[in-house]
């Protein structure tokens, strides 16, 4: 499997800036052992590309959580991440899932963007699930947030062994208007002509080279990225004491032990009863 890399770029005379992301370790890390269709898988595959691209677009330093909310077969969808890149996810599942877009899926719904910066006030973008695509949905974001026009490409594979996720993103540049815009219609027209295979299987220079060699694209540094759960026994722990001593040590009397396991990456916890006194103790 190849790195899990976010890709930014720019051109040397046009007033437009791009993205490519490729995704599969962090992609398979997320949908692991979870068991979802493979229309939830594909969401959420697109869900991370959001989530990448837009904490690498949004330039902050701190958390960011793209969360689908909806009255579909898929109650809830959401990928926490940070500046850093280090990505997890979960959706939940209450219908039986029948299409594939995302009316299908989520119903209607609104999808709410949240960036909790290190230093700084916490911002909220909320949008309606109005478009067929979660990236029609984000496009409808930026138009509305930002009034930048901008496009994005996804394609994601949950065919084989291991699934792959994989994004393009143009946005103008906030300079000359008539020439930023003239320039996107350009790369846009372009980047209309990639296919899924390309982008999910050829390294980021290849792929930029076949979509735009006459525009001279310029590659900057790769950031890496990485599935991090963050759950921990400490946590775990914590998140017990709230609940109190007496309560715990009678589930303890009734099921022998307590098991809590972490709605993200699966991994299970157990206490037992001199686990539970000495955690008040």
């Amino acid at each position: 499997m190849q790195q899990d890399l976010l890709h930014r770029y720019i051109f040397d005379q046009l007033d437009v800036r791009g993205e490519l992301v490729q995704i599969e370790h962090t992609f398979n890390d997320i949908i692991s052992g979870h068991d979802y269709p493979k229309e939830v898988q594909t969401l959420l595959g697109e869900l991370l590309l959001a989530s990448s691209l837009l904490t690498a677009t949004l330039k902050f330093e701190g958390d960011i959580t793209v969360q689908l909310q909806g009255d579909g077969p898929v109650k809830y969808a959401a990928i926490n991440g940070d500046h850093k890149q280090n990505m997890r996810g979960i959706a939940r599942v209450q219908g039986e899932v029948t299409g594939s877009s995302v009316q299908d899926l989520m119903g209607k719904g609104y999808m709410v963007i949240t960036i909790t910066p290190d230093k700084g006030e916490r911002y909220q973008g909320v949008v309606p699930l109005s478009g067929e695509t979660l990236a029609a949905c984000l496009e409808d974001y930026f138009v509305q947030s930002e009034q930048l026009k901008t496009r994005l490409w996804f394609a994601t594979d949950v065919s084989g062994v291991h699934a792959k996720a994989a994004g393009l993103f143009l946005q103008v540049l906030p300079v000359d208007k008539a020439k930023s815009e003239e320039d996107f219609a350009h790369l846009e027209a372009l980047s209309n002509t990639i296919k899924d295979e390309e982008l999910l299987e050829l390294d980021a220079q290849t792929v930029l080279t076949r979509l735009y060699h006459e525009d001279n694209p310029q590659l900057f540094e790769p950031q890496e990225i990485n599935f991090v759960c963050g759950c921990s026994r400490d946590k775990t722990i914590s998140a017990l004491v709230n609940i109190g001593r007496e309560a715990l040590l009678e589930d303890v009397q009734k099921q022998g032990e307590i098991n809590i396991s972490c709605h993200y990456c699966l991994k299970n916890y157990r206490f037992e009863e001199q686990d539970i006194k000495a955690i008040f103790n």
